[in-house]
């Protein structure tokens, strides 16, 4: 019988800082700017694919569906992280050109029940991504790099379906538990916002609704983007 350990820090071969240290990316316009993008893109896709490992390792008597389809995410990222690396090449830089960071990684615990785990990192972090994404691609509107914008599509498309996984999942573990699922987000999220990575930036309700989550979950959100600004 084989036993996984799951490391306290996934293992890289790279520098590693803190995500405050990180250097100031260029704009978009240059090709240095290009290359840390898609460089700091790279990084969250290998967190995610560890996040998504992570997940599967920790809960093996998850739902089996619920676990298959994981995989099926997890394969995308890493599909994703390769194209990711193909587009560094292209602009000829390297993965290692530019330090990275793991604070997505460190905002989960040993001690997450499976319903924190999928607000961690389908409804926040790939959700604050979802955002992220939108805006960066229409800051690239005016970007000649067509083969960037075509990599910056593809996974913002596969995300939305990330975050959609999150919220049904969500839903449906709070549905089989008798639990309010509005209640639990507003709770569980006021309980891990410790831990989370700040993200100040807009909360896409456009998205966020196309992708389950309902006006009282984005409310929560958009108030806990509030309490960062002030």
């Amino acid at each position: 019988k084989v036993y996984w350990q799951v490391p306290q820090t996934p293992a890289r071969d790279i520098s590693v800082v803190k995500a405050q240290e990180m250097p100031v990316k260029k704009g978009l316009s240059s090709k240095e700017g290009q290359g840390q993008t898609l460089h700091e893109i790279a990084n969250i896709e290998l967190q995610a694919i560890d996040l998504g490992l992570r997940t599967l390792i920790e809960f093996p008597h998850a739902d089996p569906c619920f676990r298959k389809q994981l995989v099926d995410i997890v394969l995308e990222e890493t599909f994703h992280l390769k194209i990711c690396l193909e587009g560094l090449e292209q602009l000829n830089y390297s993965w290692g050109d530019w330090p990275i960071h793991t604070s997505l990684w460190d905002s989960t615990s040993p001690q997450d029940d499976l319903l924190n785990r999928i607000l961690i990192v389908h409804r926040y972090l790939e959700g604050s991504g979802l955002d992220a994404s939108a805006l960066l691609l229409r800051r690239l509107s005016g970007v000649s790099n067509s083969h960037l914008v075509s990599i910056v599509k593809k996974i913002a498309n596969d995300e939305e379906k990330h975050v959609e996984f999150g919220s049904v999942w969500f839903h449906k573990l709070c549905q089989n538990g008798h639990k309010d699922s509005d209640k639990e987000f507003s709770f569980r999220l006021h309980q891990l916002k410790h831990r989370l990575p700040k993200k100040l930036g807009a909360i896409n309700v456009s998205l966020r609704s196309k992708t389950g989550f309902t006006k009282s979950e984005i409310n929560n959100l958009c108030q806990l983007r509030s309490d960062w600004l002030s």
